[in-house]
């Protein structure tokens, strides 16, 4: 059995009530549920949410909402894996054990059903790993990274500031889009982003951060030049 599991807050202060914005011509989190939807690898899609507006939605978009989110795990201060923990727990001890959790940010316009099936299969076929989860390259070595102080910039790494781009490792950060993990490692105290997990690269062009204003607009801008592009394909 597995479960896909959508944080989804509704508290958000630099972008009111983001997770249900009209994003492109749906409410944000749509995109997330008809993503797993189409996977078609999950028993149950369920969204955690202490929001009564947001549950609504995510009700009318397919997805279940069987418990609203207690108010200790909905502060700012509360991370994404506590939140996961308490769903996995309450599906066992009210439907059945899952074999195989997935997080899935409501805030993932880009997210692809078929980067969610790489993922499970990576698991499938290393039952040694316990999560595997969606990363993407830095579009600029992070070792010629800069710091402002004041008036002035200096080097994050003084040692390669100077080194060729092509004489420097590609660095990969978290795509934050899918976090997979077997139900016994995710109730572990094993960490995803270790030799525990399997990172799945996804191109950058399907990877946005939307956390501000500009992040919203900048991702806007990317979807739509990327609907565009797949529509001149067809």
């Amino acid at each position: 059995m597995k479960i896909a599991v959508i944080p989804a807050r509704g508290g958000s202060k630099r972008i009111p009530k983001k997770n249900i914005k009209a994003f492109a011509g749906q409410p944000l989190i749509a995109y997330s549920i008809k993503a797993a939807q189409e996977s078609g690898l999950f028993d149950d899609i369920i969204v955690s949410t202490d929001d009564e507006a947001i549950a609504e939605l995510a009700k009318q978009f397919g997805a279940k909402v069987p418990f609203m989110r207690p108010d200790v795990l909905s502060d700012d201060m509360t991370g994404t894996r506590p939140v996961t923990n308490h769903a996995i727990e309450w599906y066992r001890d009210n439907i059945a054990t899952p074999a195989f959790c997935c997080c899935i940010y409501a805030t993932a316009p880009f997210l692809q059903a078929k980067y969610l099936q790489q993922g499970l299969q990576g698991l499938l076929d290393d039952p040694s790993k316990g999560f595997a989860y969606s990363v993407t390259s830095f579009p600029f070595p992070i070792q010629r990274a800069l710091f402002l102080k004041e008036n002035y910039a200096f080097p994050a790494f003084q040692e390669d500031i100077y080194k060729r781009s092509q004489d420097l490792p590609e660095a990969y950060h978290d795509a934050g889009q899918f976090y997979w993990g077997t139900t016994e490692d995710y109730l572990s105290p094993k960490a995803i982003f270790s030799e525990h997990g399997i990172p799945v690269v996804l191109p950058r062009h399907l990877v946005q951060d939307i956390d501000t204003p500009e992040d919203w607009d900048r991702a806007e801008l990317m979807y739509q030049a990327y609907m565009m592009s797949q529509a001149a394909k067809s």
